[in-house]
């Protein structure tokens, strides 16, 4: 498929992440056959002031690529500025503008699935980046709606074919679900015939019937995986092998699992540290591992860990 000027080889794609999807992980899913990946969404404003922090989370490498950079802001002028100096930095393939995180934090300042509640502000800040963006795809992230009485992601969606975007992804759940019940393929179903644009559609697709099921329901143009990948690249290679060959290869084995979480640790210490790194794997082990027997005892164990070698050993030990 094509996204703007964009090829795209495979039309499952990993969904931003707070927390989750950060350079180690979206090589990860990259070298499984996943067809794009999304940054954890960054700050308008942490650019624009130039954060260390901030920055430091659009530093990219290679095999990352194809990437989109996901920016929330609540501003149409601060998210120009912010969009313009993310182009200048020829660090990712496309701008996705976030419009469907429903943390608290986020929301009271107007960004994110806040924007459903505005549909002028929301047109105004993807009319912005689009401006600001000239050479690459900007598409755009949202929910069904703010809650069960506001559910306008058709009208939204309109607005953002309007504003010269590529592309649309949905979650099929309003803010005010978060992440509860079960994910409305319909409304997914309602956007893809409302405009012409790709639409990525978003929400409950852990196995590849569920991936067959929601291409056929809705007939969206591709898949973006979110919870269903954490501790869990293989979907990827199991999604890709489902759609061009009609087998699904299966779970990884025990010692796949091992080797990868290695690679994930190294990956994290390389690029975050000695003690950084350790720390924030403690939570992908844990994913990597849910399930196993023995997982409870594991994620006790994997909680302790501070070094490489604490990793090795309790791997070593399953």
């Amino acid at each position: 498929m094509k996204i703007g000027n964009l090829e795209i080889t495979t039309p499952v794609f990993l969904a931003p992440m707070a927390g989750v999807t950060d350079t180690a992980y979206c090589i990860l899913a990259q070298r499984m056959g996943c067809g794009l990946v999304y940054s954890e969404m960054v700050s308008d404003q942490g650019i624009n002031f130039r954060n260390e922090r901030t920055l430091e989370m659009l530093k990219t490498v290679p095999e990352q690529r194809p990437l989109a950079i996901q920016l929330f802001s609540g501003n149409p002028e601060r998210m120009y500025k912010a969009a313009s100096f993310v182009a200048s930095l020829n660090c990712c393939d496309m701008i996705d503008i976030n419009m469907g995180c429903p943390a608290p934090k986020i929301v009271r300042n107007s960004e994110g699935s806040a924007l459903m509640k505005d549909p002028v502000l929301a047109y105004e800040i993807m009319c912005a980046t689009r401006e600001a963006v000239k050479d690459m795809p900007v598409t755009v992230k949202m929910r069904k709606g703010w809650d069960s009485e506001h559910c306008n992601v058709v009208e939204m969606a309109g607005l953002a074919q309007k504003a010269g975007l590529d592309a649309i992804a949905v979650h099929g759940r309003t803010r005010e679900e978060f992440y509860r019940g079960h994910a409305d393929w319909d409304i997914i179903r309602e956007v893809k015939q409302a405009v012409d644009i790709p639409v990525i559609g978003n929400g409950d697709v852990r196995t590849c019937q569920d991936l067959k099921n929601i291409f056929e329901h809705t007939g969206c143009d591709a898949v973006m995986i979110g919870r269903g990948a954490q501790g869990n690249p293989w979907i990827f290679r199991r999604f890709k092998e489902f759609l061009f060959t009609g087998v699904d290869p299966g779970e990884p084995s025990i010692d796949e699992r091992k080797q990868v979480i290695l690679e994930h640790l190294d990956m994290l210490l390389k690029w975050k540290g000695d003690y950084i790194g350790p720390r924030e794997m403690r939570k992908h082990a844990t994913w990597y591992t849910h399930g196993l027997y023995g997982s409870a005892s594991l994620r006790q164990k994997f909680n302790s860990a501070v070094c490489r070698e604490d990793f090795v050993k309790i791997l070593n030990d399953m």
